[in-house]
């Protein structure tokens, strides 16, 4: 079957089922239907954990584009780039109620993919002031090259919920310190809040992650929220994973 690309740059080849929904290609038209099983769908420990990773970089994914800016250059589109690097995230559990909504801060929400050098980046303080402290350096600011910083905020909505912006730095917003640049601003204690700063040149950025402070995600990380996530979804097919050994 030949491969098409949705107006949102999800690549379909075959079928696609979710959320009781099936499409698919049949003779050059696109097909949805309801997808209703009577035959109960497995669900190891291994393939709820898979479900649940998923779930998550779906709705990240969501969010992100909310910016209206996302830089993924290195897949066959910008959303199986995403959803390849953030298959790498730790994994959140959450109950089927919430599947369709739940987004959660963390350390290493990929924002950007390319082929500049990644800018080393952590927070800290300078001066007694909070900063974003950065590996970018005098070198690295020749024309044509542009800074943009992602601002990611954890809210706290009907369900948890990871929003975006994203803007340009002027370069004189930035610090010296040490031979190393950075921004600096009380904005950066925050603990709800997470940043990247993307290097861009031409079509090209620098492959980005967020640094955060922000540990709500860590709760619906244990295996108290695994059970009632499962719980939610009719129980696991190996029940005896959850039990003490």
């Amino acid at each position: 079957m030949a491969k098409i690309k949705g107006s949102r740059g999800l690549m379909i080849n075959g079928s696609l089922r979710t959320n009781g929904i099936t499409t698919y290609m049949r003779n050059g038209k696109m097909i949805v239907r309801a997808s209703n099983s009577m035959e109960k769908r497995s669900n190891t420990p291994s393939q709820f954990m898979q479900r649940q990773k998923m779930r998550h970089a779906v709705q990240l994914w969501k969010m992100l584009k909310y910016s209206n800016t996302t830089m993924f250059t290195q897949g066959s589109t910008a959303y199986g780039n995403f959803v390849s690097l953030a298959n790498r995230l730790p994994v959140v559990y959450v109950t089927k109620g919430q599947m369709d909504q739940a987004s959660f801060l963390m350390p290493g929400i990929p924002v950007s993919d390319g082929t500049l050098p990644e800018l080393e980046q952590q927070l800290g303080e300078v001066d007694g002031t909070a900063a974003l402290i950065t590996s970018l350096k005098a070198a690295d600011m020749a024309f044509p090259s542009q800074l943009f910083l992602y601002t990611a905020v954890q809210t706290q909505e009907y369900v948890p919920r990871v929003r975006f912006n994203v803007r340009k730095v002027a370069w004189q917003e930035m610090t010296q310190v040490d031979g190393h640049y950075v921004l600096k601003g009380e904005e950066f204690a925050d603990e709800m809040k997470g940043w990247a700063l993307v290097l861009v040149r031409d079509e090209r950025c620098s492959p980005q992650t967020i640094v955060t402070r922000c540990t709500l995600y860590q709760s619906f990380t244990t295996t108290e929220a695994l059970q009632a996530a499962a719980k939610s979804y009719g129980g696991l097919t190996d029940p005896d994973f959850l039990r003490p050994r």
